[in-house]
């Protein structure tokens, strides 16, 4: 089996912060070594001087729409996306139709993966039976199949006990429950509530219609020693719950997507349905207390919610349009531009939160760094160029995002997934 061997590229101690000039040496589809100045008889070489040298990002909270909205985004071109932005282990959210709630979609999603062959897709299966938070789905036959874990993603499991169930289940086959956590009977509005929005004449979204939903989760993960993972974090005040909840030994990890770390109220059109998401963008504070979390630790990885949608759904009336935006092709590019670049977030503990953090606390040990004897999964990143993000850009099959038009620093130049390289410039001619 020919070998591939990556010379001088810059690697990331995710602890430390350190970087150093580095080759890392590939045989079939595992890391064999690392190091300086390494040497293999006959291997494919493949020069990364001035390039950074990444574990393959792992995404855990996608949408890939697979079944049932395939006009909008499918796995195809879901993974074309993800390689096109360094990810190589993408999770599929089970918002689908119909949803994924039993072990013949979760294995039809694996199936559907490994026929495309670009990255390593993962579904999460739905708590609940058709995602109406009501009776626990099948968790340990989807366990068996390939579920990485468990979300009722875009709905909330509003019954406690229901949710309480899920978490003493969750711990017989090892696995994870996610929370979308909004109670809906605070979150009626479309955007953040402040005094923004009562100027703009929109309906508020408190950010305690999240805060509510977190403590409650995070009691029951407590009483019930079950794994809870929170996703898409929005508020300061979220932050609060979790990090108290971690000091007091309770089993809960956490996300914050790209665009709460990104953007805030103050700086958004909230008349451009392209920034409408769930959970709504909210203010500075909010903004900086997720940055805390994400430096302090309390919040562990960052995830897309790469949520596509057609152009004709997102361009109506802000009232109207669906939640969510894309941004797989280009989210870590948007992170090291506005908040490495910026000195707002080193690019180390960005790096961790995309890499080794996911794959810590969904089990997947054999990927998430360089070392020797994992899987080799790796993405090869230029700090050095600059483009501007249009539509031609972005692989997804949607476009919905606010950030077209804005110029970026970065890109994935080549991405090994599982041993296959890619070079990832093919995609864009």
């Amino acid at each position: 089996m020919k070998k591939l061997l990556i010379k001088g590229g810059r690697v990331v101690d995710t602890n430390s912060g350190e970087e150093k000039n580095l080759d890392i040496l590939i045989s079939g589809d595992v890391i064999e070594d690392i190091g300086e100045n390494l040497k293999s008889e006959g291997a494919n070489v493949v020069d990364a001087q001035g390039m950074y040298v990444f574990p393959g990002l792992i995404d855990a909270h996608a949408h890939l729409r697979e079944p049932g909205f395939e006009y909008k985004e499918d796995i195809e071109t879901g993974s074309k996306a993800a390689i096109h932005g360094g990810v190589t282990t993408l999770f599929a959210m089970p918002n689908t139709d119909p949803p994924v709630d039993s072990r013949s979609l979760v294995e039809y999603i694996r199936k559907r993966g490994k026929e495309v062959g670009l990255v390593d897709i993962y579904p999460v299966g739905a708590i609940t039976k058709r995602r109406e938070g009501n009776e626990l789905a099948e968790i340990g036959d989807m366990s068996e199949g390939g579920a990485i874990g468990f979300s009722d993603d875009g709905e909330w499991v509003h019954n406690s006990n229901v949710m309480r169930r899920a978490l003493e289940y969750s711990k017989y086959f090892d696995t994870v429950i996610i929370s979308h956590a909004e109670d809906k009977t605070l979150s009626f509005g479309v955007v953040h509530e402040s005094f923004i929005s009562y100027e703009k004449g929109l309906e508020g979204y408190p950010a305690a219609a999240e805060e509510v939903a977190v403590f409650r989760d995070v009691k029951l993960a407590e009483i019930t020693g079950g794994r809870l993972h929170i996703a898409h974090l929005s508020s300061s005040g979220s932050v609060d719950i979790i990090r108290q909840a971690k000091k007091e030994g309770v089993k809960v990890t956490a996300e914050v997507t790209p665009n709460h770390l990104v953007l805030s109220q103050e700086n958004i059109s909230l008349f451009d349905p392209m920034y409408k998401i769930n959970p709504p963008i909210r203010t500075e504070a909010h903004r900086r207390g997720l940055i805390k979390g994400l430096l302090e630790g309390t919040i562990d990885i960052i995830s897309t919610d790469h949520a596509p949608h057609n152009w004709y759904e997102k361009t109506t009336d802000f009232n109207s349009a669906p939640w969510g935006m894309v941004s797989l092709d280009f989210y870590f590019s948007l992170l090291y531009t506005e908040l490495v670049l910026k000195g707002e977030i080193p690019l180390h503990i960005l790096l961790k939160a995309t890499t080794e953090s996911p794959a810590r606390i969904f089990s997947l040990t054999d990927r998430g760094s360089l070392l020797p004897g994992k899987r080799a999964d790796i993405a090869i990143f230029d700090p050095n160029v600059e483009y501007v993000l249009t539509e031609n850009f972005i692989l997804s099959k949607s476009k919905n995002t606010p950030f077209m038009g804005k110029k970026l620093r970065g890109k994935f130049r080549k991405v090994v997934s599982g041993g296959k390289i890619i070079n990832v410039e093919e995609f864009e001619r």
